[in-house]
């Protein structure tokens, strides 16, 4: 790792993988960090609607959540030949081991770590989400895939009873300390 211009020009792999609940804030985190430290951001997401030809929830409903695992995966793989990239998960890609080995072989994993209630009140178009279902099922869907944030988690940044400008100063400020960006 060296410092060219004020910036860390890394060697190999070495993204950053946003992980945590539907509504956590992972893309808008990773959008805006990328602007402010001139890195690239993706979606996973949206990665993995180009490889299926459909929408997350198309996909979902035609082809089963099976399908969009392995689509999620597909694009993991895509990135593996980039660098520096600053990328935003869906609520799910913890669910999958091959996932989580790839994000882990690629770089590191930050954990948006916050309540269901504050995510439920984040969403604003549940019906884009195909795993949501009604408020219990999501509470239901949280308390499972918590544990695999926490288990997956290379940095944890607790969100709760923070404004979107306090979690996005955060992160960058501890990302930066660490070398990551």
């Amino acid at each position: 790792m060296e410092r060219t211009d004020g910036y860390i020009v890394h060697e190999g792999c070495d993204h950053i993988f946003f992980v945590g609940f539907l509504g956590a804030g992972k893309s808008t985190l990773a959008r805006n960090l990328g602007r402010l430290f001139h890195r690239q951001y993706l979606d996973t997401d949206r990665l993995a609607e180009r490889i299926a030809c459909k929408s997350v929830c198309q996909v979902f409903q035609e082809d089963g959540e099976d399908a969009f695992r392995k689509a999620e995966i597909a694009a993991l793989q895509r990135l593996q030949s980039q660098k520096s990239l600053l990328v935003s998960c869906g609520g799910g890609i913890v669910e999958d081991a091959e996932s989580c080995k790839l994000m882990h072989e690629m770089g590191v994993i930050v954990f948006l770590d916050g309540d269901v209630e504050d995510s439920l009140r984040q969403i604003q178009h549940p019906e884009k989400r195909p795993d949501l279902g009604s408020p219990d099922e999501a509470r239901a869907l949280w308390q499972h895939r918590r544990p695999l944030y926490e288990r997956e988690a290379d940095i944890t940044i607790d969100i709760r009873g923070k404004t979107f400008e306090q979690v996005a100063a955060e992160a960058g400020q501890l990302l930066w300390e660490k070398g990551l960006l």
